[in-house]
């Protein structure tokens, strides 16, 4: 479990749980809007791992989802939407097909088998329990680094981690970020312990170290994994969540647009060894008109939570590394 200390969510109408598990050094983050939820999804990474991602389409008919779940595991991992999906059927929660309900449960993995867990699990892995205990523990604040899906993550530079960023509008409008990140590259300049997405960040979140100065003559190298260039043995993953209404064509858009936080933060990024991918969802808490809220103001501020959020996470747990 992460020590780092608990924030409380920006978003009102919003939970998040996770389940990690120190044997197997892996673990699942779920984002539970309290009410059914708009919502789309961008992928831009070459070797992604999906459940619904097809339904979060804008041409498809389903508008509302129940649940997002960002989980490691790989393959294995998709196994924990159906653990959120039971626990919610339990609340009476889902999509109407009388006379039955189903939830409706996107999901995304990142690859986290070669961290030095025990996968030898048997003939079922964690992964259906964690979803639905993740669930269960759903509240309104969250703590980052090594914890939930960003427990087992890695980069090419040290240890991965889950964090969180947002960014409040002058009338209340809030755009949030939740990312796991376990990139193929480094979230750092070059060799330095300087982030990428210094320029981006609020209050020392991820330490206050700025711009390494001079800049040194390796930033430019690109520094990835030992042994995991093959395709399928990383990943970003995350969330952008706003209170403002949107709507699921807004959504994806919004989604293109915050992928460039993956680019400010992480070099290389969306490589051919990575999955990555972005879910936006709204809680619609505020309905406005577009010259109130503009989508490109939506957007911008999605992409910087996105940069802020990777970083974050990859720092507290790298903190965390430190101190056990």
């Amino acid at each position: 479990m992460s020590i780092s200390a608990a924030q409380q969510l920006p978003i009102r109408g919003l939970k998040i749980g996770h389940a990690s598990d120190a044997r197997v050094n892996t673990g699942t983050t779920v984002i539970l809007p309290d009410q059914p939820a708009v919502a789309s999804v961008h992928v831009v990474g070459g070797s992604p791992g999906t459940r619904e991602t097809d339904l979060l389409n804008p041409l498809q008919v389903v508008e509302l989802i129940d649940a997002l779940v960002l989980s490691g595991g790989s393959a294995f991992g998709l196994d924990a939407a159906s653990g959120t999906q039971a626990w919610l059927s339990e609340q009476g929660r889902g999509y109407p097909v009388p006379p039955m309900r189903i939830p409706i449960v996107p999901a995304a993995i990142l690859f986290d088998l070669r961290n030095g867990g025990d996968k030898d699990w048997g003939r079922y892995p964690p992964y259906r329990e964690q979803g639905f205990d993740a669930a269960a523990a759903a509240t309104t604040s969250s703590n980052t680094g090594k914890v939930g899906a960003g427990f087992g993550a890695t980069t090419a530079a040290g240890p991965g981690g889950l964090g969180i960023a947002s960014q409040k509008t002058s009338n209340e409008a809030v755009v949030m970020a939740v990312m796991a990140v376990n990139a193929a590259g480094s979230p750092y300049v070059g060799t330095s312990d300087h982030f990428w997405a210094a320029g981006f960040e609020q209050n020392g979140e991820f330490g206050g170290r700025g711009f390494p100065q001079p800049w040194p003559d390796d930033a430019l190298n690109p520094t990835t994994k030992a042994g995991h260039s093959a395709a399928g043995m990383n990943t970003t993953i995350g969330a952008v969540i706003t209170n403002v209404a949107i709507s699921k064509v807004e959504a994806k858009q919004i989604a293109v647009m915050a992928h460039d936080g993956f680019a400010r933060a992480l070099y290389p990024v969306h490589t051919p060894g990575d999955g990555d991918l972005l879910f936006v969802l709204s809680t619609s808490e505020i309905q406005c008109t577009r010259e109130e809220v503009s989508l490109l103001s939506l957007g911008t501020i999605a992409a910087n939570v996105v940069t802020r959020a990777i970083a974050q996470g990859v720092y507290t747990a790298s903190q965390e590394a430190e101190q056990t």
